[in-house]
């Protein structure tokens, strides 16, 4: 049996860079004031169709879409900020307090090709916050996404930002871009060609080649925006400048969903080869509102865990592993029950220990040890329980101790959580 293609096991030696991040995460954005809010794998179809847009690639053709026994059609979620919208809708959280401020971290699925980087089964680290209108809040995001990155050691970064404006400007936007696509359709993929009633803005997304040459001269957002959304963007910008946060103004960004309005932001990278995303966010005021709540600003970015951890790999930025604590060599029958009970009680004490269980020699039990490259061996035999004591040998030092079967768990405790072994 073989995993599903584009599905993937993270196994336990590629873990820890994986925890790393998260313990990243969570520590700087519970500083920012964030709460972790768990969300179901799984939602009606139609929570995806009204937030995404049924015009866009995830909704026409990459979502994992279902009926169950009685015909409702159901989704494994492709992105987590419809989720978080529908739950602040559904449990009326606007009611006590309007502005909120949310992370989580889990699995997403979209039925695109896999390629590096890339998988159907993907995981994201997902922050949004509603009841916030501000362009502070805007640069504040943005700042916080840079910090978590410098935190990770990256460097082969750009930030890219843009402005989408809004329903009040983007009308003489649609127009000019229509008018533009008009003698450029000829050139234009199929895709492009039916979403040109739909919603033209999704064109400018297109990765197809003959697409993005056709467009390469097609009007900006920006170009467009009305006096609101020029300031909230010039004050995000002013605020990123003294804050030290490198971007560049990209006037071709368009975040691949529609309810995105006025800010929108990548960070992108090379590491991987091409220019890709491994983070990427945006403003949707109109949000809520489309799914059912009071009009209610909001805001978030997400980051695409999987591609991080190859970003980070490719830089050979990896925690450091930690050895392990105790290998407990147990010599025949009665060592083997005093080393069990032993080496459970260690844990209990925070203490990594491990034994093995079958009847190997002293010889391949410390060839074990070195393999786990354990800090400390404690050797347990017929000799050393007849006197009531226990060798415990420093594996760097090779200084090696008596201890007494009495005072065993106490002693191993000082000893291992201050590295320090006396005769």
């Amino acid at each position: 049996m073989q995993t599903i293609r584009g599905f993937r096991d993270i196994l336990p030696e590629s873990i820890a860079l994986w925890q790393k991040i998260e313990k990243e995460a969570v520590q700087l954005f519970t500083a920012f004031g964030f709460k972790e809010i768990r969300i179901p794998v799984i939602e009606k179809t139609q929570l995806f169709a009204r937030s995404i847009g049924e015009a866009t690639d995830i909704v026409e053709k990459e979502m994992y879409t279902f009926a169950d026994r009685k015909g409702d059609l159901l989704t494994l979620r492709p992105e987590g900020t419809a989720s978080i919208v529908r739950s602040y809708v559904q449990h009326k959280m606007y009611a006590s307090d309007p502005v909120r401020r949310f992370f989580t971290i889990g699995p997403m699925f979209r039925r695109e090709r896999p390629q590096k980087g890339r998988y159907r089964q993907f995981y994201q680290i997902d922050v949004e916050v509603f009841g916030i209108a501000s362009a502070y809040m805007d640069s504040q995001l943005i700042f916080m996404l840079n910090e978590l990155f410098l935190r990770l050691g990256l460097t082969d970064l750009s930030a890219h930002i843009n402005s989408l404006g809004c329903q009040e400007c983007r009308p003489a936007f649609q127009t000019a871009l229509l008018n533009f696509i008009s003698s450029k359709k000829d050139q234009l993929c199929e895709n492009c060609l039916r979403r040109v009633d739909k919603n033209p803005l999704r064109i400018l997304d297109c990765k197809t080649p003959s697409c993005k040459a056709a467009l390469e001269n097609a009007p900006a957002t920006l170009d467009h925006l009305c006096k609101d959304c020029e300031d909230h963007f010039n004050t995000v910008k002013t605020n990123l400048k003294k804050q030290g946060v490198a971007f560049i103004e990209d006037r071709s960004l368009v975040r691949g969903l529609d309810y995105y309005t006025r800010t929108a932001w990548e960070i992108q990278t090379t590491a991987l080869g091409a220019q890709s995303a491994v983070a990427g966010g945006g403003r949707y005021d109109g949000l809520v509102k489309e799914i059912g709540g009071p009009a209610t600003p909001g805001i978030g970015f997400a980051i695409g865990f999987d591609r991080l951890v190859e970003v980070m790999e490719q830089m050979g930025n990896l925690p450091e592993e930690l050895p392990l604590d105790l290998f407990i060599v147990a010599m025949g029958d009665d060592a083997m029950e005093k080393c069990y009970h032993w080496s459970c009680e260690l844990n209990q004490k925070g203490i990594c220990t491990e034994m093995d269980f079958g009847s190997k020699s002293m010889k391949a039990l410390m060839k074990r040890a070195d393999k786990l490259n354990a800090q400390y061996v404690l050797i347990a035999g017929e000799t050393e329980l007849a006197q009531d004591a226990v060798i415990l040998r420093n594996m760097n030092t090779k200084e090696q101790v008596t201890v007494p079967t009495q005072t065993l768990i106490s002693e191993l405790t000082r000893i291992l959580k201050n590295n320090d072994i006396k005769k």
